[in-house]
């Protein structure tokens, strides 16, 4: 059994070490060193196009994220070759951390505290309604139905948007174009946790942004390109949305001109409300080969459909 290793960064000595010890039996090795076209497995992170015609005969790609967005252009990937995501992987605990703060920050309005303190005011501010604080999340997947239990189990009023209708406990489900509308009319913050597609792609523009609540928050922890930045500025700007915690961007690293920089009502963070880690993708990836050679059905192969 021969498995192919890239990834866009300089870990992919890590990803090799880690697949060595849980797969002793296997020849692992990176791309270009090994050529594309022996391998029978390939673990690939923002791969060239090349690499990726050339794994004709592999019988699965790990794609070393939970979206596919990095992949080119799905159509380029071999009709017969499984694309399969990272299920979690450690992933949806480090979600569900930082969607917390971003939002409680918020609704406890420390915000406002910190400029208080600069100010030398001593003053406790009335208690923001929780029932009244809803928080919708935008993508029902792995990590946004685990982020929706999340506030369930602290008592917020939840409700998701997705493609499809959710059923999770507690949680309000909005489905397909239809219910867009409503769904963000009702939600006081938007956390944004839906995947890179044709159909999501500037999804968040001046438009939807403007159906949301005078007064509304954004958490944008998704993909940049979801959200037209210059929309979320100048909806900012006017006063309708009170600000945004922004954590990925359409171009990473963030330009040092880009307003976001230095916007008095926008938190932002490098990319780090969920990252990859290697030992768990790997233990997870490691399975899901077992069971293919097996001959024994996996999860989270990708729907090239849909993109997700």
């Amino acid at each position: 059994m021969k498995i192919l290793v890239h990834t866009a960064g300089s870990d992919s000595a890590a990803w090799i070490d880690a697949l060595n010890q849980a797969l002793p039996e296997a020849g692992i090795d990176r791309w270009p060193a090994a050529r594309a076209a022996d391998a029978d497995y390939a673990l690939l992170w923002k791969p060239p196009p090349e690499l990726v015609r050339d794994l004709a005969h592999a019988k699965a790609i790990f794609n070393l994220g939970a979206g596919v967005d990095s992949m080119p252009e799905l159509s380029a990937l071999p009709r017969d070759v499984l694309l399969v995501r990272l299920d979690d992987a450690g992933m949806a605990e480090q979600m569900i951390e930082y969607v917390l703060h971003a939002v409680i920050r918020r609704y406890r309005e420390f915000d406002a505290y910190v400029d208080q303190q600069r100010e030398g005011l001593w003053h406790q501010r009335s208690r923001l309604s929780k029932n009244e604080f809803t928080v919708g999340i935008l993508g029902a997947g792995v990590l946004g139905a685990e982020v929706a239990r999340a506030f369930v189990r602290l008592g917020f009023p939840v409700q998701v948007w997705s493609r499809t209708p959710k059923a999770i406990s507690g949680v309000t489900s909005f489905a397909g174009p239809q219910e867009l509308d409503s769904f963000l009319a009702s939600t006081r913050v938007l956390v944004c946790l839906l995947p890179l597609t044709r159909e999501t792609k500037d999804l968040l523009d001046q438009v939807r942004l403007a159906r949301l609540p005078r007064g509304a928050y954004l958490v944008n922890v998704a993909r940049g390109a979801v959200v037209v930045d210059a929309d979320l500025l100048a909806l900012i700007d006017s006063g309708h949305l009170a600000g945004a915690t922004l954590d990925v961007f359409r171009d990473e690293p963030l330009p040092k001109a880009h307003p976001f920089w230095h916007h008095p009502r926008i938190v932002l963070t490098p990319h780090v409300s969920a990252v990859t880690r290697v030992e768990a993708s790997v233990a997870q990836i490691s399975a899901k080969i077992r069971r293919l050679e097996a001959g024994l059905p996996v999860t989270g192969i990708v729907d090239r459909r849909h993109g997700y």
